[in-house]
């Protein structure tokens, strides 16, 4: 057992064995074959059931053709009484199944081929030929099966996959249903690294040198006994060998055995939030000289300490994480984690100025993961919502005394080697919080954790809900570092009680950013915030709303709120605009934006807008209030300078400090005049910089803009392209809810379009949608082939714009 300090003083790791690995060093009747193979292609589906479904020879030329990933309910309608109700996003759930036919070449035979799913939600049935290999019920787990002994070498083979997600409700937000992640099939020689067996941990970097140490697990699943060398290169960004390892072993018949190489690495590069710097291990396992499996790790050096006295050090460095935690959907196209929207999703965060996210609550894809770790996002990586009380009637609680030991160790095994997690997560908002058990259950989970991976701390996200907080110091103690939902208030106290404390706030209300932040700057036990949360999300529909005079009042669990679908409680939207409270927020933990300006929606004439628990007030980067002229409007600019001062059509209507005892805030309450709004930053009494809003005249135009103008034409990669309507001179109207219609032709497909609004129950998968406060989204895919995607957008009385991207196999 490994003592608390050891563990917060921790030293790491790296990337994913199972992302990265490939081998082809394998020779075959057919030339090479590759150690990884994408298996995302030439799937067949049906959203029915019955056992026939298992069959080799079943006939589903029926069957619908689809590409993984893939998520079934985002292509339903959400309605009223869809049992997922609110939580779910009100979609259908229900079962599927998958199946798919591929050759399997004769001179496979004699080789291990497995095949890897990265997330089936949920319980997935695997079958080969007919034949059962294994059930995964958790729908956030990675794992794999070993189908060579059901395999017909030469011929064609089948595997069918049964989902189930028709218990409802089993999530407390959307969940979708379906391979909604990457599936591979794997190569492997006989004598083969295992499957998530590469563990790189750096234990010092000091004097300019950093000691890397290297665990390989290698697997004989032979009859005979091997002698064998390990060969391990690492090398830097441009694929230089920068040192190497090589060792001499012997595995008995059907043994499998670890292999510890420590390696120097001189002058290393060390991964930062602002320099995330990787490196690679290459390990090689050769017989006779002759290469016969290979895999590949990314990963980081870098070091992480954790202290009441210091607070977070990453390399020696306080860092203060500004977080904010996220669900897995991917918004218009629901559960389905494509690389690409699994990557935007993270460039989306970093710019909005997070340096830090918690997947809440389970583990998140690996291409999600690999994306923070080539950004520089920190991590609090989560293995689930709950343990053994229930929050929804057939929720993880009802597996979790025979699955909590699998799925954790399959967590922490997969996520190792990636340098962008700091810290695991064992739960959050446990019921049973306050009782003896919980505290022998969290050291349970922790100790799971520690005995693969003591390099990082374990923490998990508890709140009160009104029954006390001095009682959770038991459950407290049992974790590395205290994670506290909406009860940062009590930090002071605690620290009072138990200096020895770190805390972290893992989950925090939007309109608490002040607040939260003022705390984490005064103390070093404080280490961050997480605000609830970065971006909205489907499901828990209704969280986050602020409320119409006529509306249903109250939280978002007091009633059925449809059709609210989603939360709006996101710093940035679903289309991947930051709300006010995002520009807010980073400028107090950041330097890059000094002044913003936006206006707070008014009441309607029938009444008063209410706020809920985790809502801010409506406010919109909008000069445009027809109807208001002569009223008096709300504009807020935050500002990092001395003093901001307010120019309307030229006039100077006032100025106001916005130090920090104003909360970098001021509000000038003004009669509205169309024309042109300027919020200026004082320093000295000079003016330094400007932000400006204009008033928009009639809706005329449609602006296309894409995040990328080159894509890869492999059938999974996307373009995502933002329409805005627009007047004649190109001001954004705030006010357009035009009817969009949306063409593609050549390179590539719609998957899905969207506007933010979470009460416009509009499928997502579509070729029309409305604008929403002036815009709109639209997600292509590539298919397989290289040429021009052609995007044309229409809608009655717009001039119809059109938008090109290039597909092409070379990038």
């Amino acid at each position: 057992m490994i003592k608390k300090k050891q563990i917060l003083k921790s030293f790491l790791l790296i990337n994913l064995v199972v992302i990265t690995c490939f081998s082809k060093g394998m020779a075959q009747d057919n030339g090479l074959a590759e150690r990884k193979q994408r298996f995302n292609s030439d799937w067949k589906f049906a959203l029915s059931d019955s056992p026939e479904y298992s069959a080799a020879g079943f006939d589903d030329s029926t069957w619908r053709k689809l590409s993984l990933p893939h998520d079934w309910s985002i292509e339903g309608k959400s309605e009223k009484n869809n049992p997922s109700a609110g939580d779910g996003g009100f979609y259908p759930m229900g079962k599927a199944w998958y199946r798919k036919t591929f050759s399997v070449p004769s001179g496979w035979k004699g080789q291990k081929v497995a095949i890897y799913f990265e997330g089936v939600y949920m319980n997935a049935e695997v079958f080969i030929n007919g034949k059962s290999v294994g059930i995964q019920p958790y729908g956030y787990t990675s794992f794999e099966y070993d189908l060579s002994a059901y395999l017909n070498f030469g011929q064609k083979n089948t595997i069918a996959v049964k989902v189930d997600n028709s218990q409802q409700k089993n999530c407390r937000w959307y969940s979708g249903s379906g391979i909604y992640r990457n599936v591979w099939l794997m190569v492997k020689n006989p004598v083969h690294v295992k499957n998530w067996g590469v563990a790189v941990t750096v234990l010092e970097v000091k004097n300019n040198k950093a000691t890397v140490q290297v665990k390989t697990v290698i697997k004989n699943e032979t009859a005979v006994l091997q002698k064998l060398s390990l060969s391990t290169v690492i090398a830097g960004a441009k694929g230089k060998s920068v040192a190497d390892s090589e060792s001499k072993m012997e595995l008995l018949p059907n043994e499998e055995k670890e292999a510890i190489q420590t390696i120097i690495v001189e002058k290393p590069k060390l991964w930062s939030v602002e320099f995330p710097d990787r490196y690679q291990a290459k390990v090689t396992i050769k017989k006779d000289s002759k290469s016969i499996d290979a895999v590949t790790t990314d990963f980081g050096i870098r070091t992480i300490d954790f202290s009441a006295e210091k607070g977070f050090l990453l390399n020696g460095k306080k860092v203060l994480l500004n977080g904010g935690c996220v669900h897995h959907d991917n918004g218009a196209l629901g559960a389905a984690a494509y690389d690409r929207a699994e990557e935007r999703k993270v460039e989306l965060l970093k710019a909005a100025g997070f340096n830090a996210i918690r997947t809440s609550h389970n583990p998140p894809s690996e291409a999600f993961l690999d994306a923070c770790d080539r950004l520089g996002m920190l991590v609090i990586d989560e293995a689930f919502d709950g343990w053994r009380e229930k929050k929804t009637t057939h929720d993880y609680a009802g597996i979790f005394d025979k699955w909590w030991k699998h799925d954790v160790e399959s967590m922490v095994l997969r996520d190792r080697n990636h340098p962008s997690i700091i810290m695991w997560s064992i739960g959050n908002e446990i019921i049973e919080r306050t009782k003896p058990e919980a505290v022998e259950t969290a050291k349970m989970l922790a100790n799971a954790i520690r005995n693969i991976d003591a390099t990082r701390p374990v923490t998990s996200a508890m709140t009160t809900w009104n029954q006390g907080w001095d009682i959770f110091d038991p459950l407290m103690a049992a974790h590395d570092v205290a994670g506290y939902n909406y009860q940062l208030h009590k930090a002071e106290s605690d620290h009072a009680r138990v200096p020895s404390r770190i805390i972290v706030q893992t989950e925090s209300y939007p309109k608490d950013a002040f607040a939260n932040w003022d705390l984490v700057q005064k103390h070093n036990y404080i280490i961050g915030d997480f605000v609830w949360t970065a971006m909205d999300y489907l499901g828990e529909s209704g969280i986050g709303r602020y409320v119409y005079p006529g509306e249903t009042e109250g939280e978002h669990w007091t009633a059925n709120l449809y059709p609210w679908h989603g939360a709006y409680c996101g710093d940035v939207d679903l289309t991947g605009w930051r709300k006010p409270i995002s520009h807010y927020r980073s400028m107090l933990y950041n330097d890059n934006e000094n002044i913003y300006m936006a206006v707070r929606e008014p009441n309607p004439e029938s009444g008063a807008i209410k706020l809920t628990s985790w809502s801010v007030w409506p406010t919109w980067e909008s000069w445009t209030w027809p109807g208001y002229e002569g009223k008096n409007i709300e504009v807020e600019v935050y500002s990092k300078y001395p003093k901001v001062r307010l120019y309307l059509n030229g006039k100077n209507i006032g100025e106001k400090e916005t130090a920090k005892a104003q909360e970098f805030k001021a509000t000038f309450t003004i009669p509205y005049a169309s024309g042109e709004l300027k919020a200026v930053g004082l320093e000295n009494g000079k003016e330094v910089e400007s932000v400006l809003l204009k008033t928009a005249k009639n809706a005329s135009k449609i602006k296309l803009t894409a995040d990328r103008k080159i894509i890869k034409s492999d059938g999974q990669d996307l373009v995502y392209v933002s329409v805005e309507i627009t007047d004649d001179k190109g001001v954004l109207n705030p006010n357009a809810t035009n009817q969009l219609a949306f063409n593609v032709s050549g390179a590539g497909t719609i998957v899905g379009v969207d506007n933010a609004d979470l009460k416009d129950t509009d499928l997502y998968v579509a070729n029309t949608r409305k604008a929403w406060h002036g815009r709109a989204l639209v997600i292509i895919k590539s298919n397989n082939e290289s040429g021009v995607i052609n995007l044309e957008v229409t809608s009655p009385g717009l001039v119809k714009k059109t938008i090109k991207i290039q597909s092409t196999k070379k990038m």
